[in-house]
């Protein structure tokens, strides 16, 4: 029979210790995954405003029009990541205001996880100028 000072374990001590170091170390990383990913959708939704801009300018290269008879065209899509579902949708794409002859502004307007997003509705209009709501977003 084995005595008691010769069985090996963990203390309730030790247990307590290790739990409290994943507790900060898990508090460290999880808002730093965060941001990571946020960022990340920021910066498809960017990628989705140019790319839609380029396909506005090619309209205006044939047309000299950016308009369709007088109204705004239709997107080739108007959400942001593209080919996804609902629920993985985190920017609705669009038009902030009317489109002119010679001037459109587009819009990326943050849905679903991405909506507490600090940079807001991002823009980009037909001069290249890019707005946000906060001024490091772009």
């Amino acid at each position: 029979m084995k005595r008691l000072s010769q069985v090996r374990g963990f203390t309730l001590i030790e247990l307590m210790i290790v739990v409290a170091i994943i507790g900060i170390l898990a508090a460290i990383a999880i808002p730093s995954y965060q941001n990571y990913v946020e960022n990340t959708r920021r910066s498809a939704a960017q990628g989705d405003l140019m790319e839609l801009a380029q396909w506005m300018e090619r309209r205006y290269g044939e047309n000299f029009d950016y308009r369709d008879d007088g109204n705004n065209p239709d997107l080739p899509f108007d959400v942001s990541p593209r080919g996804r579902d609902a629920g993985a949708q985190f920017y609705d794409i669009g038009f902030a205001e009317d489109v002119e002859r010679e001037s459109f502004v587009l819009e990326a307007e943050p849905v679903n996880a991405q909506s507490d997003d600090d940079c807001g509705t991002l823009t980009l209009d037909e001069q290249g100028e890019r707005g946000a709501d906060e001024d490091d977003c772009w």
